[in-house]
């Protein structure tokens, strides 16, 4: 089985976000970036297939040079190879796009990217992926086996779980619970070093049209202060969450 693992590379949730030229663009300065946690939980799974099925796990990633730490992070987790799309990550549909170039190319079977990503959180990449390649599609997937050209997923539904049976080639949009947060690799460094050593090809992106644009952006407002009220005077606390905060 061919696997393809798609890869954001998103700032940590740690870091600072701030923003330039007018609250339009991201302000990357100062920012450590990591692989995208749906991602990850996608390419722990494809490592399980690899391990119990003989897989060979391909990684890509949309974005300039400074992405290729994130991809050689996934390959010292235990990808195979690498692959860079050599274009700006603008919009959802640019992103799909050049995904599906590769995916073309590479003859994959299994394509698995997070449901979205968490700096924009669009969610729109991996369905307009399997739209592009008329690939079948499970989104919110939290359970995934594959027994020849078939596969049985699990997806979240509002209120459950719904398992679904389909045929390869299949676009997943994976989560947390494709395999537990228990289950997720760190590098050791037996597998830096290998990282060194496979492949990771610079690829050209196709030419696209933008669909969508970020106007502004805004970070959420400041928290209030924090107002104490003694142990036992229990009346002014109902008070306060009557009157000012208007919970009760």
């Amino acid at each position: 089985m061919n696997i393809l693992v798609c890869i954001s590379h998103v700032p940590d949730t740690t870091s600072k976000i701030n923003f330039s030229e007018n609250n339009t663009k991201f302000d990357t300065n100062g920012v450590q970036f990591v692989i995208n946690p749906n991602d990850e939980f996608g390419l722990t799974r494809a490592m399980w297939f690899k391990e119990k099925q003989g897989a060979k796990v391909t990684v890509v990633n949309v974005g300039g040079a400074e992405t290729e730490p994130t991809l050689r992070k996934a390959l010292a987790i235990g990808a195979d190879a690498a692959i860079r799309v050599n274009a700006a990550a603008t919009d959802g549909f640019s992103v799909a796009k050049q995904l599906a170039k590769v995916a073309t190319d590479g003859g994959y079977d299994l394509i698995i990217a997070g449901r979205e990503s968490i700096d924009y959180n669009g969610g729109m990449v991996p369905g307009m992926l399997a739209a592009l390649l008329d690939a079948n599609f499970v989104n919110n997937c939290i359970g995934l086996d594959v027994d020849g050209t078939t596969a049985k997923a699990t997806r979240e539904i509002d209120g459950g779980k719904e398992t679904v049976a389909t045929s390869l080639p299949l676009v997943v949009g994976g989560q947390k619970g494709l395999v537990e947060e228990s289950d997720l690799r760190i590098p050791n460094m037996r597998g830096i070093m290998m990282a060194r050593q496979k492949p990771l090809t610079v690829v050209d992106g196709v030419e696209t049209t933008d669909q969508t644009t970020s106007v502004s952006f805004e970070k959420p407002a400041p928290k209030g202060a924090v107002k104490l009220v003694a142990e036992d005077n229990l009346d002014e606390l109902i008070s306060l969450l009557h009157n000012e905060a208007k919970v009760i």
